[in-house]
Formats: structure tokens, sequence, C-alpha cells
């Protein structure tokens, strides 16, 4: 029986889920009883690790030459010499790899003025690898203890002290376990993901990698609890706060409840090259009207748009000596 299907008692104080790693609570500290034996080994995964960006993905002894999917550097094999995390569900690619390159086609295409013409048709894709990128989701139900100045209640001054108790709950927040793609890449791409379309089984184009779990269940609390932090923080700017304007905003949180659950994302890693330079795009693995990437500038362009710029400061100049 594999650690993922392993059934784990809620913890003995606050009836809090726990998981199979767990050494203690994660709500209120309490020690969690030791796992069943069958939960005890965990798989040490074999994968292949790039030596440029760090990402790494599952060793297939088909791969020849094996290759970054993130940023095409070579890989070298390694064997983790710890468990690690895997994912508990797949989101499956509901884009088609034709699809991923209509809207990669499309994203040269649109531009823009500093764009160069014709960067769709003189740029050549050179790969399009679909990947499975891995994150932590949380629901988080939190006590949120604040105190806050606002203009509310204030007479002789600007401000009036405030304070006050509430709970919030917050589902589906995402924590990047991704070495391969940036943080904001991440966060661009994870609000478009259809969580419910959720699968225990990989579907996808053939040959998609999935990529290892390079966070930590302790490094990603640690991340949770500073998003649960400034998401309380908007939210009490949203009518708990009294008042139109705030300032000395302090909030300090306790999770009461906290549940977490290990997703692989899909995205196409599409590289392609213009004028022999390389640059990356991503598309998303769901929605094909979410791509992000580099895109190359025309130096010329911009240089036109620095002498217009030049030329109507000159004028305006002119127009104020005149007078």
């Amino acid at each position: 029986m594999s650690a993922l299907a392993v059934k784990v008692e809620p913890c003995q104080r606050c009836d809090s889920a726990l998981e199979v790693e767990d050494l203690r609570c994660p709500v209120c500290g309490l020690t969690a009883p030791p796992p069943p034996r069958a939960a005890v080994e965990r798989a040490r995964a074999r994968v292949v690790r790039c030596d440029s960006c760090g990402a790494a993905v599952e060793y297939s002894v088909e791969a020849k030459a094996p290759r970054c999917d993130y940023c095409g550097s070579v890989t070298h094999v390694e064997t983790t010499a710890d468990p690690v995390e895997q994912a508990q569900a797949w989101l499956p690619f509901t884009v088609d790899p034709e699809a991923a390159r209509g809207a990669l086609m499309g994203f040269l295409g649109r531009g823009g003025f500093f764009r160069p013409s014709g960067l769709a048709q003189e740029a050549s894709l050179e790969s399009l690898r679909p990947v499975w990128w891995p994150a932590w989701m949380f629901d988080a139900g939190v006590d949120v203890s604040w105190t806050a100045d606002s203009n509310a209640g204030a007479r002789r001054s600007e401000w009036a002290p405030h304070a006050g108790r509430t709970r919030f709950d917050f589902e589906d927040i995402s924590v990047p376990a991704s070495r391969g793609l940036k943080v904001k890449e991440c966060e661009a791409l994870a609000p478009h993901y259809q969580r419910g379309s959720a699968r225990d089984t990989q579907v996808g184009p053939e040959g998609a990698h999935v990529e290892r779990f390079e966070s930590t269940r302790s490094g990603a609390r640690k991340s949770v609890l500073d998003a649960v932090e400034r998401l309380s923080l908007e939210r009490l700017k949203q009518g708990v706060i009294p008042g139109r304007i705030f300032r000395n905003i302090h909030v300090a949180v306790a999770l009461s409840s906290l549940r977490t659950r290990r997703l692989a994302l899909p995205v196409y890693v599409m590289a392609y090259r213009y004028r022999d330079k390389p640059y990356r795009v991503l598309v998303h693995g769901q929605d094909a009207g979410v791509v992000l990437g580099d895109a190359p500038i025309s130096a010329w362009r911009v240089a036109a748009a620095v002498l217009a710029v030049l030329v109507v400061l000159a004028g305006l100049l002119y127009a104020a000596g005149m007078h």
C-alpha cells in the first residue's frame, strides 16, 4: 500500500486533518500518533536534475541525452537522499499540442508597436514540452486579531483607533513547489486551472513529464501562513475595519483548520528562435488564452519612439521660449 493510500486519524485534540508525514498537528501542535507500519516506507525518487535552473523531473530510462523541459540545459541523474513529496492528483491537459502552437503564434502576432514586424512569420519553434508542475493547495480557517487606525469615528483628529477579532475561511491557496518556473509565472498560471477536474491518473499528451516537488511540507506551511496573513489584511479592508482609509494595520493569525493537497498542474513550455536568439513561452495546459513569455524588441522602433519624444520636447521648449 502506498503512503498516499494510508488512512490517518485526525488530531486527538482539535480534530484537524493530519497527513502521513506529520509529526505534530499543524493547527494545535499536539504530537501526532505514530503512522501505521505500511506508511513508514516512502519512495525515493530517481530523477534528472537540470544543471542550469535546478528543476527535476521523473527519470525515464528511455530518455536519451535528457534536456531540461524548462530551459533546455543538460541534466544529470540523481537519487534523492530523502523521501520526496508526490502529487496526489493531476489536472488533465485540455489544450492539445496543436492548440498550444496556435496560442504561441497568436502571442507572437499580437505584438505591439515595439515588436518586430513579421515576428510570427520569422520565428521558428524549436521545442514544445508538456509538463506538470507541482503546487501545494491549501484550505485554511483562521482566527484573526487586528488593530488599525481609520477615519471612522475621528473627531478632532484625522484618525481613530479600532480593534477586533474575526474569522476567515480561505480555499485553494496555492504555494508553488517548482524550480523550473518563476514565482510570478506560477501566480499567473494558478488562477486559471479547473481544480474540480483533478484526477488520480495522468491525462495528457504522450511524453509529458512530471516535475518533482521542491518545497517541503514545513516550508509550504510557512508560505501559507504568510499568504493567509496577506489575504486577511486585504479582507479586513473590505468592510471589517470601519471607515474608508486606514493606517497602522496589524494582524495576528492563528490557524483553526488546515487541509493540504499536492497537485500537478499542466503547462506547455515552448522555445522559439528569432534571428539566432532563443526565447521561452508558457502556454496554459487548460486555457490556451493564457500565454506568458518573452519576445524580442525592435531596436529601431525604440529609437524612433525616443526621437519622437525628443522632437516633441524640443517643440515645447521652443514654444515656451517664444513666450
